[in-house]
């Protein structure tokens, strides 16, 4: 496979990339955080920003499914009982409304919710894990790594909202356990442009700190010029 540009330099850092040993992250694409009438959408945040990498992962989820890629999906939230939820995080921002109280698509960010689910656009195809996690990392308290682990993965593709939060305490907590980690900008969003910046920066930072920042349309056009046959993916 050839390589992908990216920034600091091409990803990965040894060439090897392949259907069977890479997986596409799709991170919190849920209604509650970038659909029409969920709940960030009620409370007045523009939406537009979280919005605007649906059409560019749309398009390289299909092209990454052509291909035979792994696609794993996580949507944050918690247990109707609210066990698996800290004090300390329902109570953080002093909303007037917080986690697990209803709000306009259902109890906000609780498992089986419409609100919690992932958008229509990126819907999970059959077969395509969901992770569901508690806090904002993919790996704290789920069986993410076990699974990449399972299936030979080591190149990870990530996508999703928000860039400063769960996008960067994934790749934080994937970069820790030997995943080689590739953030495309286009598809990952932020409710404030500055943290959007910030955030992409800080991975990328002193020679590739956490990982690689790139495009969709890189990364598709090194799927288009592959010589070598894809290999279909686990299911």
């Amino acid at each position: 496979m050839p390589t992908v540009a990216a920034n600091p330099y091409a990803w990965p850092w040894n060439g090897d990339w392949r259907p069977d040993n890479t997986a596409l992250i799709i991170i919190d694409m849920q209604t509650d955080f970038c659909g029409v009438g969920g709940y960030v959408d009620k409370m007045g945040y523009d939406i537009a920003l979280t919005r605007a990498p649906i059409g560019p992962i749309k398009s390289l989820l299909a092209a990454m499914r052509e291909k035979g890629y792994h696609i794993i999906h996580t949507r944050e939230g918690h247990r109707p009982d609210l066990a698996d939820l800290p004090p300390a995080k329902r109570v953080r921002g002093h909303g007037t409304i917080t986690i697990g109280d209803q709000g306009p698509m259902g109890r906000i960010l609780v498992r089986g919710e419409p609100g919690h689910d992932i958008i229509p656009e990126l819907y999970p195809a059959p077969g395509e894990p969901v992770i569901d996690k508690p806090g904002k990392g993919a790996f704290f308290a789920t069986d993410l790594h076990a699974i990449l682990q399972n299936r030979g993965i080591t190149q990870l593709v990530v996508t999703g909202v928000t860039t400063e939060v769960c996008v960067n305490t994934t790749v934080r907590e994937a970069n820790d356990r030997g995943y080689d980690c590739l953030v495309l900008e286009d598809c990952v969003g932020s409710y404030f442009q500055a943290f959007q910046d910030a955030g992409l920066a800080m991975i990328r930072a002193q020679g590739g700190i956490f990982g690689w920042v790139g495009t969709s349309a890189d990364l598709v056009a090194a799927l288009t010029t592959a010589s070598e046959p894809a290999l279909k993916g686990a299911a």
